[in-house]
């Protein structure tokens, strides 16, 4: 990084977790006034995409100045060994914003590394509000919010992967638990079919696609059997999209098991 300006005398310095922006909405649709104030007093980022992150700070402060602004990038090409000097700025006294190419920085994301050395270092760690796509996804899916794993991506060989399908299906039922998993967008549609070919029929399987997008985003969670009955009529390729699958017993009070049993999340207070 370069020389180092004064830093803003209105923010206090700190490693910031900047959420950006997941469609093509309207960034204040998705990211609150308080974060865009944040991004504009920051002068030093580190990103996973340096043009990716210039095109989300235009979008979201059309009249900044993005040649006064410094970028290092952290993706799977880094040197890790190099890293930490890009916390020098902040280690000086200036605040630095650690941004995503989409969604939530350090969730299922490499910035996840200068989180930890920040945290290693007791230097302060601000995580801001924004669109997150696995919670997004886990909420309107109807599934166990309690319980659940992200898992990145599944094993791209046929075999593994049916295998991996059936332990994390045998996992949901006897455990509670929702998994979360994504897949390279233009592969989405593969994936739905080696779910329904793969998972029993009372399987639920939730496909999250385009979430933020007001005029595409979907959200459909149905059985496997029902999945396998529409599949021809869907297309999710070339969509960013996130998938669950839950194969517990979902509560149903008209049923002798859900009387008995209540509702799973009842003996729990909620922390939000």
């Amino acid at each position: 990084m370069e020389q180092y300006q004064q830093p803003q005398p209105d923010l206090q310095p700190a490693l910031y977790l900047i959420p950006s922006d997941m469609s093509a909405a309207p960034v204040d649709f998705v990211i609150p006034p308080r974060n865009l104030q944040i991004l504009a007093a920051i002068r030093y980022f580190i990103v996973e995409n340096v043009r990716e992150a210039r095109r989300f700070i235009r979008r979201a402060l059309p009249h900044a100045d993005i040649t006064s602004l410094h970028f290092v990038e952290l993706n799977r090409h880094t040197d890790l060994s190099i890293i930490s000097q890009w916390l020098d700025p902040l280690r000086n006294g200036e605040p630095v914003g650690l941004l995503s190419d989409a969604g939530c920085p350090a969730i299922a994301d490499p910035g996840a590394v200068m989180v930890e050395i920040a945290q290693r270092e007791s230097l302060k760690v601000v995580p801001l509000v924004g669109p997150s796509s696995i919670l997004l996804g886990l909420m309107a899916s109807g599934f166990n919010g309690q319980g659940f794993c992200f898992h990145g991506y599944l094993p791209i060989d046929e075999a593994q992967r049916a295998d991996m399908l059936r332990k994390l299906e045998d996992s949901s039922r006897h455990r509670d638990m929702t998994h979360i998993f994504i897949e390279t967008p233009y592969r989405n549609n593969r994936l739905l079919r080696t779910l329904t070919n793969t998972l029993h029929g009372n399987t639920r399987i939730c496909v999250a696609a385009d979430l933020t997008d007001p005029m595409t985003e979907s959200v459909i969670t149905r059985t496997a059997s029902q999945w396998s009955e529409m599949i021809d009529k869907v297309n999710y390729d070339k969509r960013p999209a996130i998938f669950l699958i839950y194969a517990a017993e979902i509560y149903n009070p008209r049923t002798p098991a859900g009387r008995k049993n209540g509702y799973r999340n009842t003996n729990t207070r909620k922390r939000r």
